[in-house]
């Protein structure tokens, strides 16, 4: 039900809809669809947009088809934490997650240098990267610092990979538009494709999963999906580097 291309093809209100549904999927079931609307902050008309690129005819068919959806799907979503995991990975598992792969594989050998770029977490994953995508044949560096000095030199032929969960980091944005004004080539990974980083840079892979923060400071997100892609794209180019 929740594809990679039906949440893909999500607007930013769309989002909230599907983040609240996703949380609160016990509740939803018996949530007119004003009291889903207003539990998410949009209007009713954004719930019936959400419910039609989800290829529901209309709210009721929505609630009888996600019914559904929970029923087949019950010994695994158990509580949160596994469920927004297993939907990612159903979310994957389709020819055009695959293709995506496919393109950015294609994208990194056509490369000369990999430069990894993340700061927080993602620039613990950026260290992870660059040493996976090393092991498998690919040199790559890492840069954990947004300030690091970009030149012509370590940009060119060369294509950075930014890591960033919400994809609107002011740093990294910067950071990535630096790269971006050196002629160096730009493949985002992030949370969503509407952020601001999807759309600056050259190619995107998104994970869809609601960003959870503790405080609403510190962001405590999943970053299993993050991995996932990268070990995935590691594998595939080390197959094709064979």
């Amino acid at each position: 039900m929740f594809t990679h291309a039906a949440i893909a093809g999500l607007n930013g209100l769309e989002m909230m809809v599907y983040n609240f549904v996703i949380k609160n999927r016990d509740k939803v079931m018996y949530m007119t669809i004003r009291e889903l609307a207003d539990a998410a902050g949009v209007s009713t008309t954004t719930v019936l947009r959400f419910c039609r690129k989800l290829n529901c005819e209309g709210y009721s068919e929505f609630r009888v088809r996600f019914k559904l959806y929970l029923e087949q799907n019950d010994e695994q979503l158990v509580n949160f934490g596994p469920s927004e995991i297993i939907s990612f990975f159903k979310s994957t598992n389709n020819e055009e997650f695959d293709s995506l792969i496919d393109q950015a594989v294609d994208i990194i050998c056509s490369s000369e240098r990999i430069i990894f770029v993340g700061a927080g977490t993602s620039g613990a994953l950026a260290k992870y990267g660059a040493r996976f995508f090393s092991n498998v044949g690919k040199f790559s560096n890492h840069i954990d610092d947004p300030y690091f000095p970009v030149t012509n030199d370590m940009a060119k032929n060369a294509l950075a990979i930014v890591l960033s969960v919400s994809g609107e980091t002011e740093e990294i944005l910067r950071f990535a538009s630096q790269f971006s004004l050196h002629n160096c080539k730009v493949l985002s990974i992030t949370s969503h494709e509407n952020s601001a980083l999807a759309k600056l840079a050259d190619f995107n892979i998104s994970w869809h999963i609601p960003l959870t923060r503790v405080g609403g400071v510190y962001d405590i997100t999943t970053q299993i999906p993050v991995i996932y892609i990268l070990e995935t794209i590691g594998r595939k180019l080390a197959k094709k580097m064979a």
